[in-house]
């Protein structure tokens, strides 16, 4: 099976393909496209932002299994932000670690005593025929008031999930594919349609 990715994360990439390894899917990138323009994620939720991924690289790549996901961590003190704005919530271009040092700051400034927060990913996946499915992944947990850790990506090194005592960027990569939201939606993909 050939499954395109959507992504120009390579933490994210990394994850899938890792997900993958050993089965009979082979995991191509939008990197090994000639030409490629990622869309503009203008949705209003996270399933629209991965449709609208979707069906851009549908456009290029039709006839093949096309995979998008948009996820994002959703803080309760925050309002839930900055959920479908993670990637972007300190700017356009912002790093993981500009996010972070935003995100923990309006914690601070709004006294978030409440730390509670989520990772939520939905995955759009179109098959060569054009049908599209919708896979969910939901990772509850708090925010830590330090980083900690180096492995992960995003927002990693301050998120600890639900009964964990390590946050995501403290664990190995195969102790995070257990329980991540992504890896969620992907069993629930390969359980359906794999």
């Amino acid at each position: 099976m050939e499954l395109w990715v959507a992504t120009s994360n390579a933490g994210k990439l990394n994850e899938i393909r890792n997900f993958f390894m050993g089965t009979s899917v082979n995991v191509h990138s939008i990197s090994e496209l000639p030409v490629y323009t990622s869309p503009k994620e203008s949705g209003k939720s996270f399933d629209e932002n991965a449709r609208i991924k979707a069906k851009a690289l549908r456009a290029v790549k039709n006839n093949v299994w096309v995979l998008a996901e948009d996820s994002g961590l959703e803080v309760e003190g925050l309002n839930n932000m900055p959920g479908i704005h993670s990637a972007r919530y300190a700017g356009e271009n912002a790093s993981d670690a500009e996010n972070i040092a935003k995100l923990l700051k309006m914690m601070s400034l709004r006294s978030a005593t409440h730390r509670a927060a989520q990772f939520r990913c939905s995955m759009m996946v179109i098959d060569p025929d054009g049908n599209e499915s919708l896979f969910y992944g939901t990772l509850k947990g708090n925010i830590s008031r330090v980083l900690r850790g180096n492995n992960g990506f995003g927002y990693d090194p301050i998120f600890i999930p639900e009964g964990c005592e390590k946050t995501l960027a403290e664990m190995s990569p195969a102790e995070k594919n257990k329980i991540s939201h992504r890896i969620q939606a992907l069993r629930e993909f390969k359980q359906q349609q794999i």
